[in-house]
């Protein structure tokens, strides 16, 4: 791999496991579902000369911002606010086994048994996880990070419906289709966020800049090329790192604790899901990438 690429795999990793990390950080300050809609208008601002013309896969795209956006986000970033940054950044890998399964009954792909092994093994850890005292106490918190990690893998699915489109290209579009719907949810289900924002410092401003540039613009664009230059084989196990730097950044600067249920459950989610990327990095790439964990 030549030096830049490298540089920019070690950019991706560092980007997505500090995501919920600074992710945390907003939305102890700002609601969380209204905190994405104010993501989503930045992103559509910033990516605006991508809004072309795209044709047919214009419905798929609506779809698409419904599932991505108005639901995994605001899943997920209301289940962060109730648990630690460093378990959540775990459990959303359980969309990996969850988009194999979505794979297997919607394109009638092929289930190897390192695969289904995957998928239970990943399953166990998210199992030992759940039984920590910390993530007990919050045990719904936990569940909507789960249900969001089910609703981002169904959009790899609707993705991977789409075929080959540009990223930026789908990633401003979707911006434009979920800013309202999350608007219009923040509206029905918080309260307080026009003061919360009002009062937002810094650091929460610093976290809504951080999520939609560093995360949605430039690790997508950074992936998208890599993986188009690399076979996925060489790509996606290096970006395992990203959860276990979660963890360990989320000590020093949330102040979270690492426990055993943290350690065993990661380990055993993290093994589970690197089985079943490997397998399906090997046998498939995908036609555009415009997803992570947030």
């Amino acid at each position: 791999m030549k030096l830049r690429h490298g540089l920019a795999l070690a950019l991706i990793i560092l980007i997505w496991g500090s995501n919920l990390v600074i992710g945390k950080i907003g939305v102890t300050q700002i609601p969380p579902i209204f905190m994405m809609a104010v993501r989503f208008i930045l992103v559509a601002v910033l990516l605006a000369p991508f809004l072309r013309p795209i044709g047919k896969p214009w419905r798929q795209i609506v779809l698409l911002s419904v599932t991505l956006g108005g639901l995994q986000f605001s899943l997920m970033f209301t289940g962060l606010r109730g648990i630690d940054a460093g378990a959540a950044s775990i459990a959303v890998q359980l969309y990996v086994p969850f988009s194999a399964m979505l794979a297997w009954m919607a394109f009638g792909e092929r289930l190897r048994w390192q695969q289904v092994g995957g998928m239970l093994i990943a399953f166990a850890g998210a199992y030992v996880l759940f039984g920590a005292p910390r993530i007990a106490q919050n045990s719904l918190s936990f569940l909507l990070v789960v249900a969001g990690a089910f609703m981002l893998a169904i959009a790899t699915i609707q993705i991977k419906r789409l075929g080959r489109v540009n990223v930026f290209v789908l990633n401003a579009w979707v911006a434009v289709f979920a800013a309202p719907q999350l608007f219009a949810l923040s509206f029905l289900l918080e309260e307080g966020q026009w003061a919360a924002l009002s009062a937002t410092d810094w650091r929460g401003w610093g976290a809504l800049v951080w999520m939609a540039v560093a995360v949605t613009i430039v690790s997508h664009g950074l992936f998208y090329n890599l993986i188009n230059t690399y076979p996925l084989a060489k790509i996606v196990p290096v970006t395992l790192l990203s959860p276990v730097l979660a963890v360990v950044l989320a000590v020093p600067v949330l102040g979270e604790p690492v426990t055993v249920h943290l350690v065993a459950g990661g380990l055993l989610t993290l093994l589970g899901v690197g089985a079943i990327h490997f397998c399906r990095a090997v046998a498939t790439r995908p036609s555009a990438v415009g997803v992570t964990d947030g």
